[in-house]
């Protein structure tokens, strides 16, 4: 097997070749931190996540940049609105952000650069590109020349001289063309500044990722990724700035995700229909948000309904009992494997894995995956309906889910393997209840445990109880 990814670039799959064996850099565009992130920004944490997962189980070293803008126009509106200042700003909502991170199961990136961390490098980034003559000062801001860099269009396959009829283009008459881009805006009165050659300023948005990817991954990456919206003009202009002053490709692939609607409608803020990860999370386990993410294939668009993600929970919850069964069963059973009963579980779970893979490998096919993790539910339910099974090939079955959980993470892996002492000893209590009769109490405790998100339930095997 060879993983082949989708190139926005060439507009094929390509297969998977990192510049350095065995070491994979990828840098993923973050937010701007002026709000709580929406659902369209966690589609990128999520998937990308997935990426580097994957990656890393195929045994590369994943150095995974993912930046945050703290500082544009969007930030000081924000923070006049507050009577605060724009670090303040920034320093709540990337807090807002981690805790969103965490409460979708992503571990932390590699690093997370912050552009105000990074002003030296910005600053001498254009400094290069004035001296080769790609950009220019004109009151205090600096604009770059976009005609002068051949290949401007090549990412998004747009011509130049399509743009300013088919693409809204700021009208700044201290341009020398339309197309031309602000890489350092000079500040207002009262706005936050650094010093630089050209005045007081801050930098324009697409400067920004170029300095930070080339200080922090060098002049080419593996992989750069983040959402299709994102494609033109932010990582257009990326392409331009980086490698005009490089002479090198900035990334070798690209890799873009799709949409998300609302109800079938596009979403946006003229529609109020947008919806913040942090309100979701109260509404859906993490599992369940992952399961919808990861449902439909990264680059096609993506529906968001409370009856899809009803259906997501119904999807993780068939997965989880058959997960729970085997654990449960597993902490009971005795002996080894015998004759063909071991072998045959062997090549289920083989044939299962295989399928798995193949379709991550073919440009991270994650529903393929998914449907490959409800065929191991289905081998799984078949072998538990044996009165007994050898611990061997229970143990076969549960290593065969970890595998495919370890990257897709849709099944909260922790959640069976032990019982916490007090809901341990709260099981034992009911059960000695009911064992004397003793409704009152034992009704009690359930709901003690309901209240907890716990479910218990009576198996041909014993009393088991899982997380709702």
């Amino acid at each position: 097997m060879v993983l082949q990814i989708y190139n926005t670039l060439t507009r094929m799959k390509e297969t998977f070749k990192a510049q350095e064996p065995g070491k994979v850099s990828m840098y993923v565009c973050g937010p701007t931190v002026y709000g709580y992130i929406h659902i369209g920004n966690a589609r990128p944490m999520i998937f990308f996540d997935v990426v580097r997962a994957y990656l890393e189980q195929q045994g590369s070293q994943v150095n995974y940049v993912v930046n945050f803008t703290d500082v544009d126009d969007k930030m000081i509106r924000k923070a006049e609105q507050t009577g605060t200042t724009v670090s303040e700003v920034a320093d709540t909502f990337i807090s807002a952000y981690f805790e969103d991170l965490d409460g979708l199961g992503i571990p932390r990136a590699s690093l997370n650069p912050r552009v105000t961390d990074n002003m030296d490098s910005i600053i001498d980034f254009i400094r290069e590109l004035i001296e080769r003559d790609f950009a220019y000062e004109n009151g205090g801001d600096v604009f770059y020349r976009t005609r002068k860099f051949d290949d401007y269009g090549k990412l998004s396959q747009q011509k130049i001289d399509e743009l300013q009829f088919g693409i809204r283009i700021e009208v700044d008459e201290r341009k020398e063309s339309p197309e031309d881009f602000v890489l350092w805006k000079a500040a207002k009165p009262g706005e936050i500044f650094w010093e630089s050659p050209w005045g007081d300023g801050r930098p324009g948005w697409h400067i920004e990722c170029s300095a930070m990817a080339r200080r922090y991954l060098g002049d080419t990456l593996d992989i750069h990724g983040g959402g299709q919206d994102l494609q033109f003009p932010h990582h257009e202009c990326e392409v331009a700035q980086s490698e005009v002053l490089t002479g090198k490709p900035l990334a070798n692939y690209w890799m873009h995700n799709g949409y998300i609607r609302i109800n079938n409608e596009k979403m946006s803020k003229s529609l109020g229909n947008g919806v913040l990860v942090k309100d979701l999370r109260e509404q859906y386990t993490k599992e369940a948000i992952r399961y919808f993410m990861l449902s439909t294939h990264y680059r096609n668009p993506l529906n968001y309904s409370d009856e899809v993600m009803d259906q997501a929970q119904n999807g993780i919850d068939r997965i989880a009992n058959a997960v729970g069964n085997v654990r449960h069963r597993l902490k009971n059973a005795v002996g080894s494997t015998e004759g063909k009963t071991g072998v045959e579980v062997a090549r289920k779970m083989t044939e299962v894995l295989t399928e798995f893979h193949n379709k991550m490998q073919d440009d991270f096919n994650t529903p393929d995956a998914i449907t490959a993790m409800f065929q191991w539910v289905t081998e799984t339910n078949h072998l538990l309906q044996q009165a007994s099974v050898p611990a061997e090939d229970l143990q076969t079955v549960l290593d065969a889910f970890e595998e495919m959980n370890g990257v897709l993470r849709i099944v909260d892996s922790s959640a069976d393997e032990l019982l916490d002492e007090d809901i341990e000893r709260l099981i034992e209590e009911r059960s000695a209840a009911r064992s004397n009769k003793d409704w009152a109490r034992a009704d009690e405790i359930r709901d003690i445990l309901a209240a907890e998100g716990i479910v218990l339930e009576d198996t041909a095997q014993g009393m088991r109880w899982r997380r709702k």
